[in-house]
């Protein structure tokens, strides 16, 4: 195989995992931000500040609603990474670009 198509294969799968981890990031914040909104809904019976930044909303209520979406929709991207890199390596029998340590 020559060096050129080993780059261009090297470079397809550098595609393809970014597509993929991308969409499995995305899926997983918008499920989290999802559960979070009914979540505060059942908690606090009202909705959740469309705008923390909104003079209207209380600083401890921008606040916790801040750090709790933060906090939440990280994690679920972190872990829908990670499982969509595991994914890819049963998938391919190796790492995804840029995931080796």
């Amino acid at each position: 195989m020559s060096k050129n198509a080993e780059t261009n294969g090297e470079q397809d799968s550098s595609k393809i995992w970014g597509a993929f981890s991308l969409v499995a990031a995305l899926l997983a914040a918008s499920v989290a931000r999802k559960g979070l909104t009914a979540t505060w809904k059942a908690a606090a019976g009202k909705e959740p500040p469309a705008n923390p930044a909104d003079p209207e909303v209380s600083l401890n209520e921008a606040l916790l609603w801040a750090g709790l979406s933060g906090l939440l929709v990280g994690i679920a991207r972190m872990l829908a990474t990670r499982r969509a890199a595991d994914y890819y390596a049963r998938s391919v029998g190796k790492l995804p670009p840029g995931s080796q340590s």
